[in-house]
């Protein structure tokens, strides 16, 4: 993907998204689907679930673990394969006041690999 101008902002794709629907949005944080399955740590969150959280204060940010991501939804696919897998969520996110950015995404991620660690097992 090439550099987001004003015009080209996934943001307002995710906003037009959730704005007065009833829809569900999964987001990938990290900026790509990585393998949690195969690979022990999380790249950093991004800051755009940060700035979801910020705009959408009614929303419910909910962590989930998909066990076996590569298989059931290989890159550049966009329709899930019918593999064996495993989908855990967890509790939603709270909101904290005066939270930090940093401090948001870090519980984020930690939600995230907890799930990880409760699956494993």
């Amino acid at each position: 993907r090439g550099r987001i101008t004003r015009e080209d902002n996934p943001m307002d794709q995710m906003a037009q998204a959730l704005d007065g629907t009833n829809d569900s949005l999964i987001i990938f944080p990290e900026g790509t689907r990585k393998d949690l399955d195969t690979e022990e740590d999380l790249n950093p969150f991004k800051a755009g679930l940060h700035k979801l959280h910020q705009r959408f204060p009614e929303i419910e940010l909910v962590p989930v673990y998909l066990r076996n991501l590569s298989r059931i939804l290989p890159k550049g696919e966009y329709l899930p394969v019918p593999v064996l897998s495993s989908i855990s969520f967890g509790t939603p996110l709270d909101r904290i006041e005066n939270e930090t950015k940093a401090e948001f995404l870090a519980r984020a991620e930690a939600a995230v690999l907890e799930l990880k660690e409760k699956e494993n097992r």
